[in-house]
């Protein structure tokens, strides 16, 4: 196969987690005879350093040509002024609309090796392994926003908006992937207090009852299933949400395993090229030091073969392959709570060392 794999290293440890991600998936084009172009490009921060803009046109062109793309992180707080003209999160909520990527897949899954890093006991957490389908391109992220009056009187506003035609395609996308799975689907939302939210209600259960009727559905308020997420997480299979529910429940339950270096996620429209990211930010913190954990990165580049080049077998191998990292004992700083650590590229050799075997 030929594909054309933009890279968007971004900010902070973006590129040093990225450069890991592409030398895994440099070794996968060499052992299974394929052919991947990669060419790098500006994102966030350092987009805005260098030309003014967090999303470069010469960026979108690149990523509209290209066969998938992987980001690294952006953002830091030396563009964390509010009154900024522009941020780096722009570029990230541009670049979703420009390639019309609706769908965020976010996986926690709980790796049995690292199952005493995750801050729950083990009763609760063992056997988690939840699909997380995020609406992205909608709701209040995207909603007209404003700013009223001055002073004591100033006022902030942001519309949360939601067309039948944004919900029926992410819970079509969710329950697929439930038939794939144990065909179980879990819709949250707010409908008892948000306008939004009744819709989208409505909706899901239209669709789930005319389109999956052989797949078992329920439905759970956000503030439920936050408290659920911490007590009772290995209930879950899929669940879909919007955009800012799907934001923060994510998050929390990227905690499950024991740390945000672990965890992939997708970003999916209809037929053009994905976006596959760590769902970590840029740790500006720890840039430069060489001890990022690269493995969610890393991840992710097998969720990029897996979804947008449909190389399952090669995704698998990256897979199996980090797997065999942690089953060796290799841990980041992450992960190794105050043991024995090794850094971003030992991580990244450990990784080739079982893709080469």
């Amino acid at each position: 196969m030929k594909a054309k794999i933009v890279l968007l290293p971004g900010d902070g440890i973006g590129p040093e987690i990225v450069a890991q991600a592409q030398r895994v998936l440099e070794a996968v084009a060499s052992r299974f005879g394929h052919e991947f172009e990669f060419s790098s490009h500006l994102i966030g921060g350092i987009a805005i350093d260098t030309c003014g803009d967090p999303l470069p046109d010469e960026t979108v062109a690149a990523c509209k040509e290209s066969s998938a793309i992987l980001l690294g992180a952006v953002g830091g707080p030396k563009w964390d002024d509010p009154s900024a003209k522009t941020r780096p999160e722009a570029g990230l909520l541009k670049i979703r609309k420009e390639l019309g990527l609706f769908a965020n897949l976010r996986p926690i899954r709980l790796f049995d090796q690292l199952i005493d890093a995750s801050p729950l006991k083990r009763e609760i957490i063992e056997g988690t392994d939840i699909l997380f389908f995020r609406e992205l391109t909608g709701g209040i992220y995207f909603g007209e926003s404003g700013r009223e009056g001055s002073g004591d009187t100033e006022s902030a506003y942001q519309k949360m908006i939601y067309s039948v035609p944004e919900v029926q395609r992410i819970v079509r996308l969710a329950a697929k992937a439930a038939r794939n799975r144990e065909n179980r689907l879990t819709s949250v939302d707010k409908a008892n207090v948000l306008e939004p939210s009744r819709l989208w209600r409505s909706v899901a259960a239209k669709v789930m009852a005319d389109e999956f009727p052989d797949v078992e559905y329920d439905v759970v308020l956000v503030d439920s299933m936050a408290m659920h997420l911490i007590n009772r997480p290995k209930d879950f299979d899929v669940v879909v949400t919007g955009n800012m529910f799907g934001d923060i429940l994510t998050d929390e339950a990227s905690m499950l395993p024991g740390s945000l270096g672990m965890l992939p996620s997708a970003s999916l429209g209809d037929g053009g090229p994905g976006l596959y990211e760590p769902i970590h930010g840029s740790a500006p913190d720890i840039a430069g030091k060489g001890i990022a954990n690269p493995l969610a990165t890393i991840l992710a580049s097998a969720m990029l073969l897996r979804h947008s080049l449909g190389l399952g077998e090669e995704a698998e191998l990256i897979e199996t392959a980090v797997e065999s990292v942690l089953a060796d004992g290799h841990r980041t700083a992450d992960l190794a709570r105050g043991g024995a650590s090794i850094g971003t590229e030992a991580m990244g050799d450990a990784v080739m060392k079982h893709l080469a075997n």
